[in-house]
């Protein structure tokens, strides 16, 4: 087939106009990360310096047993030796068993290609007879401390993950496809997109896109379930729910949600939102919305977050509809808060919240879950000289720290799919809350992390002053429901278990386990009939003890929860209440003004 000359120019000339672009793209890529700053105050350096004596710990322990190496070793020889000789016999057509498959909810290796070509398969089996004998090593090394143990683990782990097959384009059959495809194309918008990740990045943590963020927007089409708020202050708005029946319970419900990110996680979509479920069932609900904290608050302590947050908010509740007592829900780290308010307010000898529902919460930060790697004397010395330069701690980093718990589903899968092949991520509400970051005042995360975190003084009788109150959170008696996931990876249910017992020793209290994890076990409308849970009539020592002897059940522990609530008084029905209705004036339509703050708006102001 003969092609025009002017074709062949055109196309020619369109290339190198293509490459000289790709090249430019590279070149501000390169000059923006090897110009990332680096400083005392800069806390990957201390994170760093944790790491290495981690690491020189496992160096020392692998010396002092040179043979558990050695043996190792010979054991990853044959089993490639085995991986050899059964893919040459592939090549001959025999139909043969892989040596090695991937663990189950590895999602890396699922395209055909990976099992049904010889070649993708071997370069597959290579790897992960690899990785697994690297962790092995590490996981069965018992002349490491648990903590130190955990820190390698990590390290490596990040490290075995980085060099999967599937994050390298000329070994990822799915890349090499869209490579063909598009001519190379997919290189160039992947280029173009890390470009733009970049300019959201902070301290050399990249927040790879995870959601197509305009496909979102909060009120619009999340965060939608009607309201008004009704109060506000420095660190939050107070949201009052329009009801839905034609009675509501008398007594009000206070949700407490983590200030560590946004509260509509409890409200993404009309069909999943916990809160409009709770409005639909007949309770008056109030919700905060915690502010995105700017360097204007580095001096709200932990202290603030109380009395501005949870007692504010009774007050306010009182005003809005003539009720001392309510009934409160903390989720996370607003359930850490919220039993915290419980000790204060039994100090204060104020028994004004009658019942307290802990979603995926820990009281006892001894088991504190992956989380727990980051958490050490050196790296949180380390986060506080960056806060003490910028007045708080940026809610990006959290984010990036979380996402490397989960690194193949949480990064890698998307620096893929962005990068590799130039493709944008899908529009989720559930990833688009994730990126929504939120700041911490430099003292209040301080407190939190060395008091609860490191030294765990919650549980112990007065090592925590609040307003100058010491507190012992053991001798609270109020009736209380817990709700965990068996999957929790940033709060283990263990531990979740383990704070369960501290109030008032376990009694008037029900523990519940669900299924999935941190979001999705608790985020489960009854109309999805998921996951189910575990109850128990007892509360055991241990948490073993009190798995023992659980009923399983289907569908959600929403219901469940609904009933346990009904038991608590002061549930007799009354005339509903609107909004701005009591001595408290509507200030703006739900969800208000601070949940909308995102980030880049907070820190530009």
């Amino acid at each position: 087939m003969n092609v025009p000359k002017e074709s062949i120019e055109t196309a020619v000339r369109d290339y190198y106009d293509v490459a000289a672009h790709m090249a430019e793209l590279y070149g501000k890529a390169f000059e923006r990360i090897v110009s990332q700053p680096t400083s005392a105050e800069d806390p990957a350096a201390s994170v760093m310096t944790d790491f290495s004596e981690a690491m020189r710990e496992f160096g020392e322990s692998l010396m002092k047993t040179p043979q558990t190496l050695m043996n190792y070793q010979m054991q990853l020889l044959e089993k490639q030796q085995e991986l050899y000789q059964r893919t040459a016999l592939r090549f001959l057509g025999k139909d043969v068993e892989p040596v090695i498959t991937p663990e189950k909810g590895d999602k890396r290796f699922k395209d055909e290609q990976w099992s049904d070509n010889p070649l993708f398969d071997y370069i597959k089996q290579l790897y992960l007879l690899q990785a697994n004998s690297l962790m092995d090593i590490i996981r069965n090394d018992n002349g490491l401390s648990e903590h130190a143990k955990q820190k390698v683990e990590y390290l490596v782990r990040q490290y075995v993950n980085a060099l999967s097959p599937t994050n390298f384009a000329g070994l990822n059959p799915e890349v090499i496809r869209k490579t063909m495809e598009s001519g190379g194309a997919n290189f160039f918008k992947g280029l173009e997109q890390l470009m733009k990740d970049m300019e959201d990045s902070v301290h050399g943590a990249l927040n790879v896109a995870m959601t197509d963020t305009s496909a979102f927007q909060v009120g619009r089409n999340v965060a939608v379930t009607p309201g008004k708020v009704i109060y506000q202050n420095d660190l939050m708005q107070l949201i009052q729910y329009s009801p839905t029946t034609e009675k509501t319970y008398k007594r009000p419900l206070l949700v407490v949600p983590p200030f560590i990110n946004k509260y509509y996680i409890l409200d993404l979509r009309q069909d999943n939102s916990f809160l409009k479920w709770l409005v639909d069932q007949g309770h008056t609900v109030f919700c905060i919305s915690w502010v995105n904290a700017g360097p204007s608050l580095r001096d709200k302590g932990f202290d603030n977050y109380m009395l501005e947050g949870p007692v504010a908010a009774l007050d306010a509740i009182e005003k809005a509809t003539g009720e001392k007592e309510v009934n409160a829900i903390g989720y996370c780290v607003g359930g850490t808060l919220l039993a915290t308010t419980l000790a204060y307010l039994h100090k204060k000898k104020q028994d004004r919240i009658r019942s307290s529902t802990f979603l995926a919460t820990l009281i006892d930060f001894s088991m504190p879950g992956e989380i727990g790697v980051f958490i050490n004397e050196t790296a949180i010395s380390g986060l506080e000289k960056q806060m003490n330069v910028l007045g708080y701690y940026d809610g990006r980093q959290m984010s990036f720290s979380f996402n490397t718990l989960r690194e193949n589903d949480l990064f890698w899968s998307f620096f893929i799919n962005n990068y590799l092949k130039g493709e944008r991520p899908a529009a989720f509400d559930l990833l688009y809350w994730n990126t929504d970051s939120t700041n911490l005042p430099a003292r209040m995360h301080s407190w939190y992390l060395r008091n609860l975190y490191l030294n765990n003084q919650l549980v112990e009788k007065n090592a925590i002053e609040l307003d100058g109150e010491k507190i012992d959170i053991r001798l609270v008696k109020t009736p209380c429901y817990f709700i965990s996931t068996a999957q929790d990876h940033i709060a283990l249910w263990q531990g979740t278990y383990k704070g369960a017992k501290v109030l008032g020793g376990g009694k008037n209290t029900r523990f519940v386990l669900g299924g999935s994890g941190h979001i999705a076990g608790i985020v489960n409308p009854p109309a999805s009939n998921k996951y189910g849970y575990w109850t128990s009539d007892s509360m055991p020592a241990s948490a073993e003890e009190w798995y023992k002897n659980t009923t399983n059940h289907e569908g959600s522990w929403w219901l469940d929860w609904q009933q346990w609530i009904l038991q608590q008084g002061g549930m007799e029905e009354v005339d509903v209440r609107e909004p701005g209705s009591g001595e408290l004036a509507a200030i703006e339509d739900a969800p208000g003004r601070y949940v909308k703050q995102r980030i880049i708006d907070v820190l530009h102001k």
